[in-house]
């Protein structure tokens, strides 16, 4: 573990009850005394908590994701797809996030790169995103610049969607999009479950110079109700291993460069 990840994994044990120990840090990531201080002393630095005597307590921004997100189906694909998403994000890019358990996990995985939160005068990533989960996530690291889209909360998957999202997202570039789907076909494209999420999720992959789909292997080879984008939107898939080599090359056909994370 790196000591992204180690500051990242503090805020989770600080996250299951506002506060946290010295000592709990030391027996749960396995580090010493003098390290989860130092780690303690780094978060309060970037306001991220406030130090005690002995240990430190959060601030009054909710750490905590909705439950449905932490529940989700194939976290080890979809961690995999998010680092590879990761690696495709320079320092300093503007990049935007849908709703989804595999969004959420890329935000994850950007929030653990040393290079964009180090302290710096600009903002080491911009993103925009119409998840208000994500949202939070983002909210309490001052190194990345969050900008939410604005619209009507879908109950479902805590989305922002409707004409509100469409006038931000109308008014903005972005370097990158990464844009989750419930099903992906070789002859269909991408689509949603949900004809208003879609009409987001286009309009964000619109927004962006390198559209990027990720989808982990269950997705593949299926079609939802509403289609996102024209045939030509996305230039790229990021799935895991568990796609068939005839599922990779289906894609590839289709037009799509496929990254396989693994």
């Amino acid at each position: 573990m790196n000591r992204a990840e180690r500051l990242s994994a503090v805020l989770d044990l600080l996250a299951e009850d506002n506060q946290v120990e010295v000592e709990q840090i030391v027996e749960r990531l396995n580090v010493s005394p003098a390290t989860a201080r130092r780690d303690l002393d780094a978060l309060a630095q970037q306001q991220l908590l406030t130090r005690t005597r002995g240990g430190a307590v959060a601030h009054s921004v909710a750490y905590d994701l909705p439950i449905r997100y932490k529940n989700q189906q194939n976290p080890d694909a979809k961690s995999a797809i998010a680092r590879a998403a990761s690696a495709l994000v320079p320092r300093g890019a503007v990049i935007g996030l849908c709703g989804g358990t595999t969004a959420t996990a890329i935000a994850d995985a950007l929030m653990s790169r040393a290079d964009i939160m180090e302290p710096a005068t600009d903002p080491g990533l911009t993103v925009v995103t119409n998840a208000l989960n994500i949202a939070m996530q983002l909210a309490v690291r001052p190194q990345i610049k969050t900008v939410v889209t604005g619209g009507v909360v879908h109950a479902r998957s805590y989305e922002l969607v409707g004409s509100y999202a469409d006038t931000v997202l109308g008014s903005i570039t972005l370097d990158l999009a990464f844009i989750g789907v419930n099903a992906i076909d070789a002859v269909v494209g991408p689509t949603s479950h949900d004809e208003r999420e879609a009409a987001v999720n286009t309009l964000m992959a619109s927004r962006a110079t390198h559209a990027v789909l990720v989808a982990d292997a269950s997705k593949i080879d299926k079609r939802a109700f509403a289609a996102i984008g024209p045939r030509r939107l996305f230039t790229t898939v990021i799935t895991d291993e568990g796609a068939t080599p005839e599922q990779r090359q289906r894609l590839a056909e289709y037009g799509f460069d496929v990254i396989v994370a693994s």
